[in-house]
């Protein structure tokens, strides 16, 4: 049987605004019926720390030490913590709610789409697994900020390594998930662009941190080229979520409406109104 078409946008390296309102952008069209399902990929430029839709930006995120870095902050339409997005593959899947392949449940919904991810490990020969809390425990309780220092429901682990951080939205009958797959992750520059009570408790965060999360060239024990994953994360969801993805082009006019929306990402109302 022939297996449904999703359309498949590479669009590269953005401004964390134009990433952002991008993925807005796809979701209209899509609870429009404008477009099929979407699979995403893009990068940052220049990198940028994303902080969830709920999360407070005053007193937690060191605006000197992002700014010091050149990194531009941005707001998410998904909930979650900060992560902050240099060196990886990023992806964003865009589907109806009602699609035969969806549950209701959020969590299950976690579960089908980041099959791919899962797949997408597998491609690249890193034997990933789904985090699920061990009996009596439950996830997401740590009070950090920083996204990859713990796992979410059915997000990727490796050796007990967090290995993607993945969020989710819903709105206008359509999930928006999407993710974070580091290649590499400095510690350090990330532990930088949080506010701790002093230099003893921020040190103390960092060497807790170490050991939690893992990214792909550490996994691969080599340097993984950008394209290499983008191969086994393009099959990696062909195969995950059964579908046969087209690659396409965005034209004139919805890359006009994605700049324009892009205004609403830089704007101090919307970035720190938490």
């Amino acid at each position: 049987m022939e297996k449904e078409a999703w359309l498949f946008v590479d669009s590269g390296m953005n401004t964390p605004a134009y990433n952002m309102a991008m993925d807005e952008a796809l979701l209209e069209w899509h609870s429009k019926g404008l477009i099929p399902p979407v699979l995403r990929f893009y990068g940052w430029n220049p990198p940028g720390l994303s902080v969830g839709y709920f999360q407070k930006v005053h007193g937690k995120i060191d605006l000197d030490a992002v700014k010091r870095y050149g990194f531009n902050l941005v707001r998410r339409q998904t909930g979650g913590r900060a992560v902050l997005h240099d060196n990886e593959l990023t992806y964003s899947v865009i589907v109806n709610e009602d699609h035969d392949k969806m549950p209701k449940s959020v969590t299950e919904a976690y579960r089908v789409i980041s099959k791919g991810l899962l797949n997408g490990f597998k491609e690249l020969g890193i034997e990933a697994d789904f985090a699920v809390p061990e009996e009596g425990k439950k996830i997401g309780q740590t009070n950090s900020a920083v996204c990859f220092d713990e796992p979410s429901w059915y997000e990727l682990i490796v050796g007990g390594k967090k290995a993607a951080g993945s969020a989710q939205t819903r709105q206008k009958g359509v999930i928006l998930q999407h993710g974070s797959i580091p290649i590499d992750i400095d510690d350090q520059v990330l532990f930088d662009c949080f506010i701790y009570p002093n230099d003893r408790v921020k040190e103390r965060a960092l060497k807790g941190f170490q050991g939690k999360a893992a990214a792909i060239n550490d996994l691969a024990g080599r340097d993984v080229t950008l394209d290499e994953i983008k191969q086994a994360f393009y099959k990696g969801f062909e195969t995950g979520l059964d579908i046969q993805l087209e690659p396409y082009e965005l034209n004139e006019d919805q890359l006009k409406e994605i700049k324009e929306l892009e205004e609403k990402y830089l704007t101090d109302e919307w970035n720190y109104s938490r």
